[in-house]
């Protein structure tokens, strides 16, 4: 028989009432007191980082500046046929002023869109991306891969004469560049698609 007595286990402490405690389930059991509250500043810094980034990015986001350059507008008189006598637009291709009563279907045009009916598919709350027949080797394909995301309020059509391969219109917004730029063309598309450019009570 071994000798001396063996220790016996100890007791888990009892209260008042003589009730077993519970063991304590804190942050980090197992931890001291000091480690613990290190672990929770750190968790707060940790929150106050991303609270931060995240702010700072949504305030990147606001502050940039609206994509394409404004064109004022001229308004949003019908005419009954594109060659009755208007005012002159004050874009080319136009962003705003007189226009047919009707609109261009959406999508691929492989003729080019007259530009009083191009400015009724503005007014109603349409993007347009017209580009030079003579750059259409290098910029159609690109341009029409962008054209497949958007079931509806986009159109890409050929313009002869444009001083540039491309011109992204919208409703008092114009934006013209030389090569296909995806994000760039995109980002315009997002801003100014589907937004109703009717006046109040008009048609």
């Amino acid at each position: 028989m071994a000798k001396g007595r063996q220790k016996k286990a100890k007791a888990p402490a009892r209260s008042a009432g003589g009730r077993a405690e519970p063991p304590r389930r804190g942050l980090a059991p197992g931890l001291t007191h000091r480690q613990r509250r290190r672990l929770v500043v750190a968790a707060g810094v940790l929150a106050v980082l991303v609270l931060a980034g995240a702010g700072g990015w949504l305030y990147a986001r606001t502050r940039r500046p609206a994509p394409g350059e404004y064109v004022a507008s001229l308004g949003n008189a019908h005419i009954t046929t594109a060659d009755m006598p208007h005012q002159p637009y004050n874009s080319d291709p136009p962003t705003s002023g007189p226009h047919l009563p009707y609109i261009a279907p959406w999508g691929f045009h492989t003729r080019p869109i007259v530009r009083e009916l191009q400015v009724h598919n503005l007014e109603d709350a349409g993007v347009i991306i017209n580009y030079r027949p003579d750059c259409g080797d290098r910029v159609l394909e690109p341009l029409k891969t962008i054209l497949a995301r958007y079931p509806d309020h986009v159109i890409l059509a050929p313009y002869p004469g444009l001083d540039r391969c491309i011109a992204l219109t919208a409703w008092t917004r114009i934006d013209k560049l030389d090569e296909p730029d995806e994000s760039r063309v995109v980002r315009f598309i997002e801003a100014y698609r589907r937004i109703d450019q009717h006046p109040a009570g008009g048609e």
